[in-house]
């Protein structure tokens, strides 16, 4: 099922492939394929476990052609995140080449293992705005020692999307402007995301680190920021805030 799965998901984003190389060919994005486990509380554990023992057999095979980094979600979801320079790029899959070294059957008992932890997954691709994001220093999914992260989830309409990315380009001038030490990354929704949204992330060591960035950004910005921020609030249709962890134990790269 999860090779059916992927190779019906892989023909159906080739259709979308001219609209991303499209998006791409500016150099003022990157695409991501991520993939999302939505995993049961109480099996976090199981599944990281699961986890580690693929990215064993990943790396002892030192399988390549593959690499992502992983985030996991307080509210126990898993994020898979990949570059791709194509929509053919999504469902490549490393795993035919795994099963073949370490063996079908002994890759098919691991999944089944895992599959157990969890009954929803999702698989979408998403959008790193590069004219949106503010990262002075140069843009970086993992500033080092930051694995702390706030994803603020802006949802948009057709109707406001472009006021909305108006006050996005607004909000960064004034960031720039007065020197702002929070730097984010924004990601805009592409082909299977749930809703249109924009997704504003932040790094920080850890919550006490996040908050106190937060106070003096706040005082920093003045009362100019609060009305720009309302402003960009009464377009939202929705916002949501999830706080996430990334994993480094959990994310792979082939060696060279």
């Amino acid at each position: 099922m999860r090779k059916l799965r992927m190779k019906t998901l892989a023909l159906t984003l080739l259709l979308m492939l001219p609209v991303l190389v499209s998006a791409q060919e500016d150099n003022k994005s990157q695409a991501y394929w991520v993939h999302e486990d939505v995993v049961k509380p109480g099996m976090a554990g199981e599944y990281e476990s699961v986890c580690q023992e693929l990215l064993g057999h990943l790396k002892t095979h030192n399988i390549q052609g593959t690499g992502w980094i992983t985030t996991s979600t307080a509210d126990s979801r898993y994020l898979f995140v990949s570059p791709i320079s194509d929509m053919s790029d999504v469902g490549k899959s490393p795993f035919p080449e795994l099963a073949e070294k370490m063996g079908a059957d002994e890759m098919g008992a691991l999944f089944g293992k895992m599959d157990k932890c969890y009954d929803v997954e999702h698989d979408y691709v998403i959008h790193l705005d590069k004219e949106l994001s503010y990262m002075p220093a140069g843009i970086t999914q993992t500033p080092e020692g930051q694995n702390y992260r706030k994803f603020h989830y802006l949802y948009v309409t057709p109707s406001n999307r472009a006021a909305v990315n108006e006050k996005m380009k607004a909000l960064k001038d004034m960031f720039a402007s007065k020197g702002s030490k929070v730097d984010y990354r924004v990601y805009k929704s592409g082909f299977g995301t749930r809703g249109e949204f924009l997704m504003v992330a932040v790094a920080a060591k850890d919550p006490v680190d996040y908050a106190q960035k937060g106070a003096a950004n706040q005082e920093l910005m003045g009362e100019d920021g609060q009305k720009m921020m309302s402003e960009l609030w009464e377009n939202l249709l929705k916002y949501e805030e999830i706080v996430g962890q990334m994993r480094p134990d959990m994310a792979y790269s082939p060696s060279n």
